[in-house]
């Protein structure tokens, strides 16, 4: 593999691939973007020299092989709607053959087997055990998942840790649950990082967060920040995700807030791995670890970005 690698990356345009394309580019890294045919958000992207766009139909694993000819490393953010198409992505980079596939994990902790079996996870779990057999098949080929625990600029901004716009908050299992939380932004450091270490990340899960926190530290932030009253509510994940499982058996289940209670009984729960603290390999991939004074300042950004309207209740 070559001293820098070339990338293709899978969902660049969504709020999380955008935010690992800046990084990518800010590190010099050659980057061709797949963008679905059909689609204008990759006619919004700044031109870069280190940026290719290649127009893919993605259910094509012929098309995506020739996209992918002379591509080191495949990185996936596609959307959760879109996971279940990583297995045709997969099958066109080991055709072409790229060394290294980092799937569209960003997130808790699947390889926690309380975690991994949740419904919300399904589809992840199923990409990994594909790789995992892919890259036993195919010497050659390898993988790496990283894992980052919550979003923490962007769960406050959508109102998932804490509701900005709303100024209120659902705490869950009492809200003193420490958890790990992660910018979008070092998601896409973390990648530079693994770039640079490609042997030692190889085949393995790795572990990244900006900082431990939990949700009652991030209120207590947030209204020195804004100083209006805060209204909160309280939630068992253990009751959500009974719940859950309860609204999956319907005939016309609803869907969303089922899995918004398995994430966050994956984030909060006890023994569900929510808390990476003595695991993460933020030294090995050149990641600091937020000091107090640098979460306040990323709780007082995120309430600043905020939207006008939040995705999650």
């Amino acid at each position: 593999m070559s001293a820098c690698p070339s990338i293709a990356l899978a969902g660049a345009t969504g709020f999380l691939g955008s935010a690992v394309l800046k990084e990518l580019l800010a590190a010099r890294v050659p980057v061709t973007v797949l963008s679905r045919k059909g689609s204008k958000s990759a006619a919004k992207l700044r031109t870069n020299s280190n940026l290719i766009v290649k127009e893919v139909d993605y259910s094509m694993e012929g098309d995506l092989t020739v996209a992918l000819t002379g591509i080191d490393v495949v990185v996936s953010t596609l959307a959760t709607k879109s996971i279940s198409t990583q297995s045709t992505l997969i099958n066109a980079a080991i055709a072409a053959c790229v060394k290294r596939f980092i799937p569209s994990e960003f997130g808790c902790d699947t390889a926690n087997l309380k975690a991994r079996r949740m419904p919300v996870y399904a589809q992840k779990v199923q990409i990994q055990d594909t790789l995992i057999e892919k890259a036993r098949q195919n010497k050659t080929f390898s993988y790496t998942f990283l894992f980052n625990g919550a979003f923490l600029d962007w769960g406050i901004q959508v109102g998932f840790l804490i509701n900005a716009k709303q100024h209120t908050a659902t705490l869950y299992d009492g809200g003193n649950k420490p958890f790990s939380a992660t910018h979008l932004s070092t998601v896409g450091k973390a990648i530079v990082g693994i770039l640079k270490n490609l042997e030692v990340t190889r085949n393995k899960g790795v572990y990244i967060h900006d900082a431990v926190v939990t949700q009652n530290e991030l209120l207590a932030i947030a209204r020195e920040v804004a100083p209006q009253e805060w209204m909160t509510t309280s939630a068992s994940t253990a009751h959500l995700e009974t719940a859950g499982y309860e609204e999956l058996g319907k005939e016309v289940p609803d869907i969303g807030p089922a899995m918004l209670g398995f994430i966050a009984r994956a984030v909060w729960g006890e023994g569900y791995g929510g808390d990476f603290t003595g695991r993460v390999d933020n030294e090995l991939l050149g990641l600091p670890v937020l000091t107090k004074t640098g979460v306040e300042e990323a709780v007082k950004n995120a309430l600043a970005a905020a939207p006008a309207e939040n995705n999650v209740q």
